[in-house]
């Protein structure tokens, strides 16, 4: 996995990195309504030109809630209204050819997770996207999760030794929302996330080993992925719609101490109350003490304070890379790496057997 942006080269004019690129918004369900558009309205680089979408009800929903942003039918227009950039929250089996529309007509493209079904897809859309010099970033806005943040500060400074075993989950107790049709199934859904920030921390995966409980939709739910990675760690992911007794979010052992969080990243809750990183400024991604998780050396337990998380930095980062000031937030090769390792944990859970992952 690459990482995320760097520093902006200092050698572009300075005037045109400050002018905002005009955004369109491509879907308004739940995550173009509450994780897209309130990160691009809030970001002062960026400005939101409209919403394509076809349904009267969110049309609606977009005027009372977007003052200043029209609503149109098809990409063609957003880019006849002057857009540079969309972001693309469609349902999953949307994402690869909406994506791909995007790029053949000259935009960049932020993608919501999955990024694709499958890795062909993935790869071709990277493709596409390197061949014709356009900026494409995978939405893994989680990078920049408090408690994700905490952990790679804690690897960073060495203060759990040599991590041996990173548990990880996304489990919740909302058997109505999911798993959603829209989101492809768990394993894309929060596998998405979990591993990407699996393969972030501890490298590429070399096999995988996946269980899975199909409800009655016909969709996979509590989901396990077990990953070894390529020097020697290994993650347990966890994830499920429908788990009336959540795990700690991390668990994450070295040769030195544990770390254990309990508490998940409040992000998403803030911004399902209508809160965004505009009205908290400062206090926007700020954990509560008595959240924070506990190091533990065997000896001793000592509570250690969680990092801001920081989805406010996304949409700037990715402006910038519009302007060619810096890299995208996440690189879009890395998308393909994480539909690798999720497909072969879907063959994994269905034969029941150990899948080596194919390495690039």
């Amino acid at each position: 996995m690459t990482g995320e942006a760097t520093t902006p080269a200092p050698d572009h004019d300075e005037s045109e990195a400050m002018r905002p690129v005009r955004f369109g918004m491509v879907g308004y369900g739940f995550g173009g309504r509450y994780f897209h558009t309130p990160l691009i309205v809030a970001a002062p680089e960026c400005e939101l030109i409209g919403v394509m979408t076809s349904s009267a009800d969110r049309q609606a929903l977009v005027a009372r809630e977007v003052p200043g942003a029209r609503t149109y039918g098809s990409l063609a227009e957003l880019v006849d209204a002057g857009v540079e950039a969309v972001a693309v929250s469609t349902p999953a089996d949307t994402h690869s050819s909406v994506t791909e529309e995007a790029l053949q007509l000259g935009l960049a493209v932020v993608c919501d997770k999955p990024f694709a079904l499958n890795p062909e897809a993935a790869r071709h859309t990277v493709a596409l996207a390197d061949e014709r010099g356009l900026v494409l970033s995978p939405y893994q806005n989680r990078r920049q999760d408090s408690d994700f943040r905490t952990v790679r500060k804690l690897v960073a400074e060495g203060a759990l030794g040599t991590v041996t075993r990173m548990e990880s989950r996304f489990e919740r107790w909302a058997p109505e929302r999911g798993p959603g049709r829209s989101g492809g199934g768990t394993l894309l859904d929060f596998g998405s996330h979990l591993m990407d920030q699996a393969l972030l921390l501890l490298g590429p995966a070399v096999s995988v080993y996946a269980e899975w409980r199909i409800r009655e939709s016909g969709l996979e739910d509590d989901v396990f992925v077990a990953v070894t990675h390529a020097g020697g760690a290994r993650s347990q992911l966890w994830g499920s719609w429908s788990q009336s007794a959540p795990g700690p979010r991390y668990r994450v052992t070295g040769t030195d101490a544990t770390y254990v969080l309990g508490h998940a990243d409040t992000q998403e809750l803030l911004l399902l109350a209508g809160e965004t990183p505009a009205t908290l400024g400062e206090r926007w991604g700020v954990e509560p003490p008595e959240t924070h998780g506990t190091l533990h050396t065997g000896a001793t337990s000592v509570r250690y304070a969680t990092e801001r998380g920081r989805w406010d930095l996304f949409y700037p980062t990715f402006a910038r890379a519009v302007r060619g000031l810096n890299p995208p937030p996440v690189d879009a090769h890395d998308a393909v790496a994480t539909a690798t390792a999720l497909e072969a944990a879907r063959v994994s859970a269905s034969t029941g057997t150990v899948v080596p992952v194919p390495q690039p």
